[in-house]
C-alpha cells in the first residue's frame, strides 16, 4: 500500500474516534431539515428530539460522512443509463434549439454559413445521393476493423485537455497511426471544443493531400436539431454530420439527412437501443449507423447481426473504462470479430496522457491490429504484437 495513502487513512480513523470520545450526537429538531433530506437518517431521526446546537449536527454529520467512506466497500462511478438520457433528450433538444437561435440572429460563422443556410432551407426537389467519401474510408474487407477517432478537449472523467493536445497536434497523429476518420466533438459544453476546432482539423488534414497517408474525412459531432448546424459543419470543412435518433426523433433525422445529402455530406445516425436501430436501418435507410449503447458486447453484436444489412456500415462506440487499463482494446477486438466494421474512441484515447507506449496513436494502432482475445494481449498497445502485423493489401486500402 502506499505510504501517503495509509498514513493519510490511520489521520481519518483516528480523527473518527475523537469525534466518538466527544459523543457529539443531536441532530436538528427541526423538521425542515428532514424534509431537505428525506433520505438521510441523521435528520428523519430527529423529529421530537431535543433541540442541539447547529455545531454539534455539523460534527454528527462529519462523522457519519467519515465513517462510510472509511467502512464501506468501493463503488465505481454511476454511469447514467439511457433510459435517462432518453428522458432528457426534449431538454437537451430544447436547449440546444434556443442556443442555435442564438447563432442564427447573430449570424455566427459568416456570411458564408447564413447564406448556405438559406440555401438548404429553401431547397425542394430530388434529394441527390450522398457522397461517398466517410463510408468507403470506414469499410474494409471482412474481418478488419476501421478506427474513427474523436477529437474533444473536455472529457468525461478527466477534465480539460490542453497543451499538446491541440487540434492541429492531435489531427496528425490519428492520421498517421491508422485513424480512417476523425470526429471533432464541436458541443462546447459536451466536449469543450467549436466549431473552430472543427475547422482547425479539417484544415491540417487536407494539408496532407498528396501524402500518404492522405486527408481523412472529418465528421462533426454536435446535437445537430436545426439546419444552421449543417451549414456551419459544411463550411467548416466537415465531410459528415452526426444526427441522434434518441433525441432528435425519426422525421428530424429524415429531414436533416437528406438536407446533409443536398450540400454533399454524408449522415451518421446513432442509436442507443435495438428498436432505434431497426428505425434506423429499416425506415431512414440509412448507411451509417452508429451504436452508442452500454450494453454488454455481446448483446450489440446480437444486434448487429440481426438487423444490420450488408450494404451498411456498423460502427459501435466504446466507452472508456475507468481505470488506466486498456479494455477497450479488447473490445475493439471482441466487435471486430463480431462483425462490426468500425468502432467511435474518444475519451479512452486520452486515458494515460502522452505516455510513449499508450498515447492516442498507439491505441489506435492497437485497436487496428490483427490481434484477438484469445490469441493475445492489449499490452501489445503499439501495434507490434502477437498478430499485430497488417495485410498489404488492408494498408494501401
Amino acid at each position: 500500500q502506499n505510504p501517503i495513502m495509509a498514513f493519510i487513512t490511520l489521520l481519518m480513523k483516528l480523527f473518527v474516534t475523537i469525534l466518538f470520545t466527544c459523543n457529539v450526537v443531536s441532530p436538528f429538531t427541526s423538521s425542515s431539515y428532514t424534509n431537505i433530506h428525506p433520505s438521510n437518517p441523521l435528520f428523519t431521526n430527529s423529529i421530537n428530539q431535543p433541540h442541539r446546537s447547529p455545531r454539534s449536527s455539523c460534527h454528527q454529520f462529519i462523522k457519519s460522512s467519515l465513517i462510510s467512506s472509511i467502512m464501506s466497500p468501493y463503488t465505481p462511478p454511476y454511469t447514467p443509463s439511457y433510459t435517462q438520457l432518453s428522458a432528457i433528450g426534449p431538454l437537451a433538444r430544447k436547449s440546444k434549439e434556443k442556443e442555435v437561435e442564438g447563432m442564427i440572429e447573430r449570424k455566427e460563422g459568416g456570411e458564408d454559413v447564413h447564406s448556405l443556410y438559406k440555401n438548404i432551407i429553401e431547397s425542394t426537389g430530388e434529394v441527390p445521393p450522398p457522397p461517398n467519401l466517410l463510408k468507403t474510408s470506414l469499410t474494409k474487407r471482412k474481418g478488419t476493423l476501421t478506427v474513427l477517432a474523436e477529437y474533444k478537449r473536455h472529457l468525461n472523467s478527466d477534465g480539460f485537455v490542453n497543451d499538446i493536445f491541440e487540434p492541429n497536434l492531435m489531427s496528425p497523429i490519428f492520421r498517421e497511426f491508422g485513424a480512417s476518420a476523425v470526429s471533432v466533438m464541436s458541443d462546447l459544453r459536451m466536449g469543450g471544443c467549436t466549431y473552430s476546432d472543427l475547422e482547425d482539423v479539417s484544415t491540417e488534414q487536407q494539408s496532407s493531400f498528396g501524402d500518404f497517408p492522405g486527408p481523412l474525412p472529418v465528421v462533426c459531432s454536435d446535437l445537430v436539431v436545426s439546419p444552421y448546424q449543417i451549414a456551419r459543419a459544411k463550411v467548416s470543412g466537415s465531410d459528415g454530420i452526426v444526427l441522434k435518433l434518441a433525441v432528435i426523433g425519426k422525421d428530424k433525422v429524415k429531414d436533416f439527412k437528406d438536407m446533409a445529402s443536398r450540400v454533399g455530406m454524408e449522415s451518421i445516425v446513432e442509436v442507443v437501443d435495438e428498436e432505434e436501430l431497426k428505425v434506423a436501418v429499416d425506415d431512414l435507410d440509412a448507411k451509417l449507423v452508429l451504436v452508442s449503447s452500454r450494453s454488454p458486447t455481446e448483446t450489440i453484436i446480437e444486434w448487429r447481426n440481426d438487423i444490420v444489412k450488408d450494404d451498411v456500415t456498423a460502427i459501435a462506440q466504446i466507452w472508456a473504462k475507468d481505470n488506466k487499463q486498456l479494455e477497450e482494446v479488447e473490445e475493439a477486438w471482441k466487435l471486430r470479430d463480431g462483425g462490426y466494421q468500425s468502432v467511435w474512441v474518444s475519451d479512452c484515447l486520452f486515458k494515460s496522457g502522452s505516455d510513449p507506449t499508450e498515447h492516442a496513436g498507439a491505441i489506435i494502432s492497437a485497436m487496428k491490429s490483427k490481434s484477438s482475445v484469445k490469441f493475445a494481449s492489449p499490452r501489445s498497445k503499439s501495434g507490434r504484437g502477437e498478430g499485430a502485423r497488417e495485410y498489404l493489401g488492408d494498408i494501401l486500402m
